[in-house]
């Protein structure tokens, strides 16, 4: 899948690119009708470290967007949890498409 992956105020590093890109990837086992993607990822200024990456996916698939926003410690769990926030949404268009 095509991605455009964007780190915010930041320089994501190799391991953490190819991860998400990985974890992506994986939708397409759903629903290979995916387009494309772009995927934000933000450092949140706060007082506490804690809960302070956020990341959010766009996937554009024929006729609609899927869109999916997840806060947490790391990258990658917000990763995990956006992806699968996005494979529940697919099965749901998938299941307005079937009918």
């Amino acid at each position: 899948m095509k991605l455009q992956i964007q780190s915010v105020h930041f320089d994501a590093d190799v391991k953490l690119l190819e991860f998400i890109q990985k974890k992506l990837d994986k939708l397409e086992t759903f629903y290979d009708h995916i387009v494309d993607g772009e995927v934000f990822m933000r450092l949140e200024k706060g007082e506490s470290n804690r809960d302070n990456k956020i990341v959010e996916v766009k996937l554009n698939v024929p006729g609609s967007k899927l869109f999916a926003k997840s806060q947490k410690e790391s990258f990658e769990a917000a990763t995990d949890d956006a992806v699968d926030s996005l494979r529940r949404q697919i099965t749901k268009f998938k299941e307005k498409l079937a009918s």
